[in-house]
């Protein structure tokens, strides 16, 4: 059923119906209606159509089959060629132009079509990003080695103990009085070239405390199989100086040796020409005897943290990577790890006596304090309280060990990444470490040697994410020979950390 126009009259003279009668508009066709001269494309309303008719071709795309037949339904509403159109005759007299430059118009550089064509340009600028942040880390990477530079030069300059780095001078350990007299000044030049052997090897006069085992499973650790670390509230340490000690008093009082000290103070003197920060140590005459003591929540009892880097850390007390705040987490660490790669069934070995700082019943970490004398010449002996903090059986014997452990707080300041590089590239870690923390490393091996101990085992224990100081995995448990570690090749920071000399001078009876 369709929809019948009819016929619209139309005068071309005037106004009103024409004389003559009007030609149909539509025409019959196999019983359909169909627009009388006007070709006809079926098409339904989901297909998009072209053009309707284009006014402006020339006959020339005539010649081209492809291209006049290109559209499909286009070429249908193409009336230039069309022979039953008005303008067939203007098509004719149009054959004989020919088109003289073909080439498109030149596209405007700006506008809103130009921005839209420059979209897919954003990974060339992705690229330049990339460039323009290498430039930024080379003109980085220059400046610190010019800094380097600066101060290797000054540092030789100065008998090579100037300023290693660009922060601002240590804060002094403790306030110099106006009415202290300087009785004598060493530098640090004259600690480098001390080198005292003792021809007889140490005695143990004491030991006391008890050991657990360590845990083999640790030395399989890896960044692969990490192990969280845990937290020993209920354990507790004793860091206590020289002369609070009741065995060294009582020792003292029994004319065993005429210097005392501990294995703490003893390591940082030996490792003082590697030391950065400040510290300081009291020396007490009592009699003929000598007494190496250190302050009251001395620095002494924290460990330092990237104390011999080149890379500056925040000055902020309160920031987690301050010096302060690094060295807080590090002494946590270093207590935690020392407990958690024991093995906890109770198995214990006890020595002469119970740990001297303990009170009964209280639970205390696994430690056993060897005091030891040294010989250094027929009227002068030194003893030292050293620590070892665990045990383990070799070959039917019992070694002794001990436990420390290197904390990663953030990579981009070492630019190592500990659980990346560990498997695949250990020496280059510790390499790092001995770069950044020498006098740590330095002092560690020295209380080792003046312990006695077989075996060093060092952790390498990072935060579970770079802005959370306070959980932590174990990466890795390695351990070495003390005697190996001080003069091997690889760690040539930490030579001569074995020797210490006692010089002995006329002064009175004071503190």
């Amino acid at each position: 059923m369709g929809f019948d126009v009819g016929t619209v009259p139309f005068n071309p003279d005037g106004w009103g119906p024409p004389e003559t009668p009007a030609s149909p508009l539509l025409t019959k066709h196999d019983g359909a209606a169909h627009p009388a001269n006007i070709p006809f494309a079926p098409f339904s309303r989901s297909e998009k159509l072209g053009r309707v008719a284009d006014w402006t071709r020339n006959s020339n795309f005539a010649a081209n089959p492809s291209r006049s037949a290109g559209g499909g339904r286009d070429a249908v509403f193409d009336f230039a060629l069309d022979e039953s159109s008005a303008l067939a005759g203007a098509a004719a007299d149009d054959s004989s132009f020919r088109l003289v430059d073909g080439k498109p118009p030149p596209r405007p550089k700006f506008g809103p079509r130009w921005r839209f064509q420059q979209r897919p340009q954003l990974p060339q600028r992705r690229d330049e990003e990339v460039e323009a942040r290498k430039r930024e880390a080379e003109k980085e990477r220059a400046r610190r080695d010019r800094l380097y530079h600066l101060n290797h030069r000054f540092s030789s300059s100065a008998g090579g103990h100037g300023p290693r780095r660009d922060t601002p001078a240590p804060k002094a350990s403790v306030d110099i009085q106006p009415e202290w007299t300087m009785l004598d000044q060493i530098p640090f030049s004259t600690f480098s070239k001390l080198s005292f052997s003792v021809p007889d090897p140490p005695e143990d006069l004491l030991v006391c405390g008890a050991l657990e085992f360590y845990d083999r499973s640790f030395d399989r650790v890896n960044p692969k199989n990490e192990r969280r670390l845990e937290r020993f509230k209920s354990r507790n340490f004793f860091k206590v100086t020289t002369t609070d000690d009741p065995v060294i008093r009582r020792l003292a009082a029994d004319d065993k040796a005429t210097v005392f000290a501990t294995d703490a103070i003893l390591s940082a003197l030996m490792c003082a020409p590697r030391s950065v920060a400040s510290w300081d140590i009291i020396i007490q005459r009592v009699g003929n005897k000598l007494f190496f003591d250190k302050r009251e929540g001395s620095q002494l009892d924290l460990l330092s943290v990237n104390e011999t880097s080149q890379e500056a850390l925040p000055d902020a007390k309160e920031d987690i990577n301050s010096a302060y705040s690094l060295a807080i987490e590090a002494t946590y660490i270093n207590q935690n790890f020392s407990q958690q790669v024991l093995v906890r069934d109770g198995n214990k070995v006890t020595f002469d006596e119970p740990n001297p700082f303990a009170t009964e019943g209280e639970e205390v970490a696994s430690v056993a304090y060897r005091y030891r004398r040294w010989k250094l010449d027929e009227d002068t002996h030194l003893v030292a309280r050293c620590e070892v903090h665990s045990v383990t059986d070799v070959k039917g014997q019992q070694a002794f060990m001990t436990l420390n452990a290197l904390n990663e707080f953030d990579p981009k300041y070492s630019g190592v990444d500990w659980r990346q590089k560990l498997e695949t590239q250990r020496g280059a870690v510790l390499a790092t470490e001995l770069k950044n923390n020498t006098n740590k490393l330095a002092k560690w091996t020295a209380q080792a040697l003046l312990a006695g101990a077989d075996m060093m085992k060092l952790g390498y224990v990072s935060r579970v994410h770079p802005r959370d100081h306070f959980n932590h995995v174990i990466l890795s448990v390695i351990g070495y020979k003390p005697r190996d570690f001080a003069c091997s090749d690889q760690p040539q920071y930490v030579k001569h950390v074995g020797d210490c000399k006692i010089d002995r001078r006329p002064l009175h009876e004071a503190k």
